[in-house]
């Protein structure tokens, strides 16, 4: 497969309200480095896999409406951890929903999507569907 990944980063504050989660479980801020792939198993006649443009546009408009915000205080999440797994499931649905509808650029052909967020400079999680 050929894939393209771009780059974002989203700045928010949570809570993640188990005994799991340690001191954690108190509102605290994170910043996550966010890094979308978009795969295809064939290029398009001017040799790419999607448009970087509409790629970099498309996770800045997955992202915009998390960035700078409180977690805790959107309905969409009420009653779920916001884990780093599940914010990239989230990220991906948005990602997905949007190569469906509006495109990359790429005729359709985007047949997976992987969407990894970085914690730090040693953690980081993801999450890797057909679409």
């Amino acid at each position: 497969m050929f894939a393209v990944e771009v780059r974002d980063h989203i700045m928010i504050a949570h809570s993640l309200p188990s005994p799991v989660f340690g001191p954690a479980q108190g509102l605290h801020g994170a910043t996550f480095v966010v890094d979308a792939a978009f795969y295809t198993e064939d290029l398009d006649e001017n040799g790419l896999v999607v448009d970087i443009g509409l790629a970099t546009e498309a996770l800045n408009a997955a992202l915009e409406p998390l960035k700078y915000g409180n977690l805790d205080d959107k309905p969409e999440f009420e009653g779920k951890i916001t884990t780093t797994e599940f914010l990239c499931h989230h990220i991906w649905a948005q990602l997905r929903d949007h190569t469906k509808t509006e495109g990359l650029g790429d005729g359709g052909r985007v047949k997976r999507i992987r969407v990894q967020l970085h914690e730090s400079h040693v953690a980081r999680g993801w999450y890797e569907s057909d679409i």
